[in-house]
């Protein structure tokens, strides 16, 4: 039993990817698929590649000696290019996105975490994924052993063993060494599914035993250093949910920590994870291009706030400018915020928060202040709630902006945070505030922009059918990801702007054409300036293109860099007489 653990544990800890970030390329029609069905528990390296047509098949091929069996895959061939792939691109094509993109990634040893159920007996345990379709464990490990423990696998029909499933995670954090090298020198987090209420239990012996011989043999000690700890969660429904709310840690180091988006993020074993690290860094890389600089952003279903935290730390939401709110319905999660909180660089100054809440109870309330929403929620999708009010928001705006009588429609939206509405009341007794307080207080903005990604393809399409109902919302951008090679799972970023797409083009146009505020100002101080080297119409004429630069990227280093030839000098007579904050 123990050997088999430490099979799977070591198999787990050479999984992720050692090669580096994966490449982006635009979508081309795929080949025909030959064969729907994979696994990603135990793949084998690629073959070396050849102009051959044997090798390039061979190359894109599963390989997986449990293919057959195993739920993990539905496809065994073409990994590069899931099945619904040309679906997705003929959508986004007919909904006016230009440069679809799908990024392929790294097809084999990219996992980076994994449930298995524990089945069978203590001679013969049975570690692995569910046969399609039924609760019967399918043997992942090539190797078996008897352990001399005597763990009684779990038996779900009498409710009875003590080993239910284990969860392992693998860290890559070692940041001192190369990126390659760091998925080299994976650890893994071993977490064990006990089939009692706590750690006291008549059984707990064994759960003690089990976890002193991993850590024995994988640990720093061992003849192969790959756990990085063991923790123990206890669970005794007989319901299809694998954890319980109970944790432990038992032996090992206690902070989780992986290097995601560009800052240090903890997870917790109850923390959700992303299975595929690498693929995520790419969508992060993606996504926070999309988000201008000193923004405002509400990022509902955040989790322990791994992509919230990643924006502020590389958008510079200024405190003054913008913020961060993070929206989470778990509250284990809030432990890992915190601790990921204490890492960001010391460059981040901008204030940000997390609620212990539902985001689908008065959305509202959490979308006002924002000028970005990103959203992660569920397979499911969005709640039908949220849906409705990023569209009703989105609408009132557009109506707002054109007739003064609609205003008033719009501005019933703002009052009803003036409720005192007992769920929102507890979400702020139950939030983490960071650099100052939440700036939804006396706030006029609404969410111009919507990032949606999406591990449910179905479900998104319906939610982004209804999103551009009524031309509330368009889309402007579409990526996909390669998360689960050879499987029909894609993963997809969508980025939405409000209001119609035409009208939107129309309102970029006027904007340009207005004078700005800070063109007025400037033009004001000129009126009684020194005006000796340029003229008045070349004055106002530069003044009018660079501060609009300077409005756009809101800092001097971007702004500077966007001098063009032949006006050094008129630039630096303005940055020498005009104070720029």
């Amino acid at each position: 039993m123990v050997a088999a653990l430490l099979s799977v544990t070591f198999v787990t800890a050479r999984l992720a990817p050692a090669a580096p970030p994966p490449r982006t390329e635009p979508y081309k029609n795929p080949r025909s698929p030959k064969n729907p069905n994979h696994l990603h528990l135990q793949p084998l390296s690629p073959s070396s590649s050849s102009s051959s047509s044997a090798a390039s098949a061979s190359s894109c091929a599963l390989q997986c000696p449990h293919f057959q069996s195993c739920s993990g895959c539905t496809h065994e061939w073409d990994l590069d290019r899931p099945q619904v792939l040309e679906e997705v691109s003929k959508f986004f094509k007919d909904r006016g996105v230009a440069n679809f993109s799908f990024d392929i990634g790294r097809l084999w040893e990219w996992r980076c975490r994994a449930k298995l159920a524990i089945r069978g007996t203590p001679e013969i345990p049975l570690v692995g994924l569910y046969q399609e379709g039924t609760h019967s464990v399918v043997d992942i490990p090539q190797c078996r052993g008897i352990s001399k423990l005597n763990i009684q696998p779990f038996d779900e029909d009498l409710g009875t063993g003590e080993l239910r499933y284990v969860q392992m995670a693998v860290t890559t954090y070692n940041t001192s060494l190369p990126a390659a090298e760091r998925y080299r020198e994976g650890k893994v987090q071993v977490s064990l599914v006990w089939n009692s209420r706590n750690e006291h239990a008549q059984n707990s012996d064994k759960l003690k035993a089990l976890s002193d011989f991993l850590w024995r043999n994988g640990g720093p000690n061992g003849n192969i250093h790959l756990i990085h700890s063991v923790w123990a969660n206890f669970q005794t429904s007989s319901s299809n949910i694998i954890f319980g709310n109970k944790w432990r840690h038992l032996l090992g180091e206690r902070d989780f920590w992986e290097h995601i988006g560009g800052i240090d993020v903890s997870l917790d074993p109850s923390s959700f994870g992303q299975a595929n690290t690498q693929a995520f860094c790419s969508l992060l890389r993606k996504l926070q291009k999309y988000v201008p600089r000193g923004s405002s952003v509400v990022d509902l279903y955040s989790g322990a706030g791994a992509i919230g935290l990643s924006v502020a730390a590389t958008r510079k939401c200024r405190q003054v400018l913008g913020s961060v709110k993070c929206i989470e319905i778990n509250k284990e999660s809030k432990a890992s915020f915190e601790k990921s909180v204490s890492r960001l660089p010391k460059t981040v100054d901008c204030s940000i928060n997390w609620h212990n809440t539902d985001a689908s109870i008065e959305p509202v309330h959490w979308l006002e202040g924002s000028d970005v929403v990103i959203v992660d929620p569920p397979r499911k999708g969005l709640h039908p709630s949220l849906v409705d009010a990023l569209r009703n928001v989105a609408l009132s705006y557009s109506k707002a902006s054109k007739a003064p009588k609609a205003s008033s429609e719009f501005s019933s939206i703002l009052n009803e945070k003036e409720e005192k509405r007992p769920w929102i009341l507890r979400a702020r007794e139950a939030a983490v505030h960071v650099d100052g307080k939440t700036n939804w207080e006396n706030s006029q903005s609404w969410p111009a922009t919507l990032i949606y990604i999406s591990c449910g393809w179905e479900s998104f399409k319906e939610d982004c059918k209804n999103l551009l109902s009524n031309n509330a919302w368009h889309l402007e951008k579409a990526h996909a990801f390669n998360f689960f090679p050879g499987t029909q799972s894609i993963e997809v970023l969508a980025v939405f702007k409000r209001g119609p797409r035409v009208a939107q083009k129309k309102r970029n146009r006027e904007k340009r054409r207005q004078p700005s505020l800070l063109v007025y100002l400037f033009s004001l101080w000129l009126e009684k300036g020194d005006i000796q080297l340029f003229s008045m119409v070349h004055l106002l004429d530069l003044a009018s293109f660079f501060l609009h630069q300077y409005e756009e990227t809101r800092g001097k280093k971007a702004y500077q860099s966007k001098i063009i030839p032949g006006k050094n000098i008129a630039v630096a007579y303005l940055f020498r007489h005009c104070n720029f904050t």
